[in-house]
Order: C-alpha cells, then structure tokens, then sequence
C-alpha cells in the first residue's frame, strides 16, 4: 500500500491514549469531535475530569478543562493559516457550549503536534514578536498573540521512554526506534493497549517498511524481530479471521433470508455450518 493512503489520524489518536496512559483515568479522549456542522472537526478533544491531580506527562502540563488537539501527519503543513485555523477551532468550541460563556476561554488549551518543528512557522513568530518558550524538549509554548494557551510539539525532539508511541509516527524511523517501539508493544498486558498499539504499529510499518527489510536482512535481529512481532501478528490473525467469520455468518443470514425463510431454518442452517450455539447465533438475527 502507496504511503499516501496510510491512515495517519486514528494511529495518533491510539497514541495519544499510550502517551497518557499513566493519567488515562483523569481525561476523557474524545476523537474528531464536530463543531457544529461535519466538516469542521477537532482531531482529538481531551477533557481533564474533576478534581483527578496532577497530569505527569509533560505534554499534559498545560492541559486545563477542555484541551484541543490537532494533529499534523509528515505530510501536512503547519503554516501561520494552519495555525490560527487550529486557534479557529477552539474558539468555535469555546462559543458552542450550552449556556453564554457556558466554557469558559481560560478553560480552554491548544495544542499541535507533528513530527518535526514548524521551522516556517517559528521564523513567522520571531519576525512577529512572539515569544516562544520551551520547557520541555519538543514542547513549545507560545507566549503571545493567541486567544488560548498553546503549544506545539516537535514528537521527533521529545525527550524519554514515555514518548515512544508519538514518536513513532514518522514516515523516517531509525532502526533502533523501531525495535524499541516492538519491544514496548511486546510488553503490553491490558487488551485496550494492545488494540491501541497494534493502530500504532499498522500505520508505523507500512510508512518504515524499508526499516523492516533492513533489520530482516539482520540474521541476530532478524530472529528478535520474529520473535518480537509473532505475538502481534498472531493477535491481528485471530482477529481478521473473527471478523471473515462474523462477515461470512451475516452474508449466510442475508442470503436465506432473502430466499424466504425463516428464522428458525436460518438458526438450524448457521448453527450447522459454522458450529454456533443458539445463544451465538440469535445475535445475527
């Protein structure tokens, strides 16, 4: 599959759930979220729940009540119109709450993220007058002329182990990223983090694909590498045969149907051909 059509999108948003997955239980992800009318939507809305503490993740110290979200692949730009257009986005949020000033502009934060800095974009700011501070490795904050307080983060420059999920969304990987993110994948226990990186690393290897033929061309790391992705792979198989299952039982109950008979014939038919229980297969019906 052409690089072109990776799925760029859900991938960060599973990664922004295994970024924050030691504060998970104080937010609430809510992806492309609509602004009144379906083509104006913010990529990733994260609401802090009350009263939950501190947020570690240093992405996560801005944060304040609703957090806004935009995501930019390595394909995208991030110019000065993108920018306000992301500034744009929280505003539209801020005016569509239930009451006048029902969310309030304090409440509100924005934040970028792509793979590499914004070179285009900072010189913008310098020109003008902005100031930019920089707490964190690859978090900047933008100090002036915006209605929210924003940042946007260089993933490539982000510092520790903790960012490997972000990090990872690059169409130019370094072969040690790569291992380190199997590694990290391999280790997961929790099924939503597995589902959350299996998003993660589909996207990943289809965009690094010359980074596998290199580390298959490894004998040594050839066979961790094996080892590394068969519990992966042997997850996305069950699945995909669970889902052909599931796809040929509806196809089955559709066909029949449409040939007039009924559900008690149907139920016989698929308990038959596909070894259902009755309980199993009344949920196709």
């Amino acid at each position: 599959m052409k690089k072109t059509n990776i799925q760029w999108h859900p991938a960060f948003v599973s990664a922004m759930q295994l970024e924050f997955r030691e504060d998970r239980e104080k937010l609430f992800f809510e992806k492309e979220h609509n602004l009144n009318t379906k083509p104006l939507q913010i990529d990733l809305l994260v609401i802090r729940k009350e009263d939950t503490g501190s947020i570690g993740n240093e992405i996560g110290k801005i944060f304040r009540k609703y957090n806004v979200i935009e995501y930019k692949s390595p394909k995208q730009q991030l110019d000065i119109d993108v920018f306000y257009k992301s500034e744009a986005y929280a505003g539209l949020y801020k005016s569509y709450g239930e009451t006048v000033d029902g969310r309030k502009a304090e409440d509100i934060t924005v934040s970028i993220i792509r793979n590499e800095k914004p070179e285009g974009l900072f010189r913008y700011f310098k020109e003008h007058g902005i100031r930019i501070g920089n707490p964190y490795g690859g978090i900047y904050y933008i100090m002036d002329k915006v209605p929210f307080p924003t940042q946007v983060i260089a993933t490539k420059e982000l510092g520790g182990k903790q960012h490997t999920w972000l990090k990872s969304l690059t169409d130019k990987m370094l072969e040690e990223d790569m291992c380190r993110l199997l590694m990290d994948a391999s280790r997961l226990e929790e099924k939503l983090d597995k589902e959350f990186a299996d998003s993660v690393l589909e996207v990943c290897l289809r965009a690094n694909e010359q980074v596998i033929e290199k580390l298959k061309g490894d004998e040594a790391m050839s066979e961790a590498l094996l080892e590394i992705m068969e519990p992966i792979l042997v997850e996305r198989e069950i699945k995909a045969r669970k889902e052909e299952k599931e796809e040929g039982i509806k196809g089955a109950v559709f066909l029949l149907r449409s040939f007039g008979h009924d559900d008690d014939a149907i139920k016989t038919a698929v308990m038959k051909q596909y070894n259902l229980s009755e309980e199993e297969v009344n949920a196709y019906l």
